[in-house]
């Protein structure tokens, strides 16, 4: 994994948290185009970063509650980094998710068209 490889928490301390919760979903959108051509081996390069970024969104949040909701969300993409078949459905669901974390992040669902 090349791509945010040299991020450091540092670094993404320097962002907003719906910064940092709208690059994770940009990494997911990413993942998503990869889910629609079928290319396996990009969809899990895209986890690892979603994984990545998460975990260093995880320790510059000094909320308590966000951090807790973001590991729990992290065992969701962990769980899709591990399926044996790709699902685009959770892996909708698991975005959206993402996005209810902030009520200005959750404004790109429409757009993305994740409406449940």
């Amino acid at each position: 994994m090349t791509q945010h490889s040299g991020l450091t928490l540092e670094r993404w301390r320097e962002f907003s948290e719906v910064q940092r919760l709208l690059m994770i979903g940009n990494e997911m959108q990413r993942a998503r185009s990869c889910l629609a051509a079928a290319e396996r081996e990009s969809l899990q390069r895209c986890y690892e970063r979603v994984l990545r970024l998460t975990d260093l969104t995880a320790s510059a949040t000094g909320r308590d509650g966000m951090r807790k909701e973001l590991l729990r969300w992290r065992d969701l993409i962990a769980a899709l980094f591990l399926a044996t078949a790709a699902d685009q459905e959770a892996h909708e669901q698991a975005l959206r998710q993402l996005l209810l974390l902030s009520p200005e992040s959750a404004r790109q669902i429409p757009l993305l068209g994740l409406a449940s």
